[in-house]
């Protein structure tokens, strides 16, 4: 006798698309309790709607936030969150019932600036999106914010002075790398001024360097033996293993960045000429002669990779079925780089990361000796402002910092 698993019954506006959501939650790899689950979200919703006398065409992103937020003030937990609701948006949207997203207009001198800034980046530049919506515009916004008035801009009156001031009370609050980066973006908004035509005089000249001693030397490549016993560690047998073992091939043999294999697609791929078609930064186009044992590992993974409508060649294993971005394969790598043999080292698209060492203190706090970080550079300047120091370990609180752990080295300490 087969397990029985309860299904909700969706009642009001949106019981019409309740079959529908439910296919298109199965087409997207959900599993028959995941997919339960949503179709409760599904019900809670509609039956939202209809205690507030709105159809499905009154459901926009402020109402789905006002959804949440009913559910917060109500004590509960569960699809309390506003990213939550977009699932069922996001459906709605795809099958033309909920109204799309309409862009916001440009209001103001600033937000014009802003967005034909974007433009010049995304279209002239050829820069990707996570570059241009999440370090050039951020940083461009924070150094225009400050020159906003009801008169305009007034980015006439920019000098060097202001551009050094500015330099000067925001890099101390920063890392050495959010400091280059910093640097870095506020020398292509300059450029862009002057291009524009907004300011007169180029004041890329005024903007300093951050000091570093990267780039010194070349970068070292990884031994045989360690390629080795990083591919070793990809069981062959199960599907996440044959996906990991082509990416690692595709970056010690090819030498790609991990972007660029993220944005690797079914496509890309020419059998008959052997090529494989690499798109770099900068909107690059490359093509790549494909070598045996890596064409072999992509064969080899796609006789397991799910049939879905998804183009890229390395999909997720989980909900929703889509192609994997660069964080996730750099993240797949490191994982990797903690087996046996491999001593920590983690592969990058240029070189080698080191592996960490530990400061030999962990034992004097357990609940962090599994998350121990090293920062043993030596350069304080350089360490990011959120490891804190707690019994001499150093241990990352941001989300986003780049902290390698050697969970072996700080289980010894």
């Amino acid at each position: 006798m087969g397990r029985r698993v309860w299904v909700p019954v969706v009642s009001g506006p949106l019981a019409a698309f309740s079959a529908g959501f439910e296919s298109w939650l199965r087409c997207r790899a959900y599993s028959s309790s995941a997919a339960v689950d949503r179709l409760y979200q599904f019900d809670q919703l509609s039956r939202w709607l209809e205690r507030e006398g709105l159809g499905v065409g009154d459901l926009t992103g402020v109402q789905a936030e006002r959804f949440a937020a009913a559910r917060r003030a109500a004590g509960l937990v569960t699809w309390a969150s506003p990213q939550s609701v977009m699932v069922p948006l996001e459906y709605l949207r795809s099958v033309g019932v909920a109204p799309a997203v309409v862009p916001r207009n440009a209001q103001g001198p600033l937000e014009g600036l802003l967005g034909d800034y974007r433009r010049y980046l995304l279209v002239e530049r050829g820069l990707c999106d996570h570059t241009v919506f999440d370090a050039y515009e951020p940083a461009a916004r924070l150094f225009l914010a400050a020159w906003e008035c009801p008169d305009g801009l007034g980015l006439e009156r920019l000098c060097a002075a202001d551009v050094s001031s500015f330099l000067a009370g925001e890099c101390p609050k920063r890392s050495g790398s959010g400091a280059r980066d910093l640097v870095c973006a506020l020398r292509s908004l300059l450029r862009y001024l002057h291009l524009a035509g907004v300011i007169e005089v180029p004041l890329v000249w005024a903007v300093p360097s951050v000091a570093d001693l990267r780039d010194r030397t070349l970068p070292r490549g990884l031994e045989p033996a360690v390629v080795a016993a990083l591919l070793a560690t990809c069981d062959r047998r199960s599907l996440v293993g044959r996906r990991d073992f082509a990416i690692l091939l595709l970056l010690s043999r090819l030498g790609l960045r991990a972007g660029e294999v993220a944005a690797i697609r079914l496509d890309d791929l020419d059998w008959r000429a052997v090529l494989l078609l690499v798109r770099g930064k900068g909107s690059r186009q490359d093509m790549l002669p494909i070598p045996v044992d890596v064409g072999e590992a992509i064969v080899s993974y796609l006789r397991r990779r799910p049939r879905c409508e998804c183009r890229a060649l390395f999909l997720r294993v989980t909900a929703p079925r889509q192609g994997l971005n660069r964080c996730t394969v750099a993240w797949s790598c490191a994982q990797r780089a903690t087996g046996p043999g491999c001593r920590g080292w983690v592969l990058t698209g240029c070189g080698i990361r080191p592996p960490p060492r530990c400061c030999g203190r962990a034992r004097h706090c357990p609940r962090l000796a599994r998350y121990c970080a090293i920062a043993s550079s030596g350069r304080p300047r350089f360490t990011p402002r959120s490891i804190t120091t707690c019994y001499g370990c150093s241990r990352a609180r941001g989300p986003h910092r780049q902290v390698w752990h050697d969970l072996a080295a700080c289980g010894t300490g």
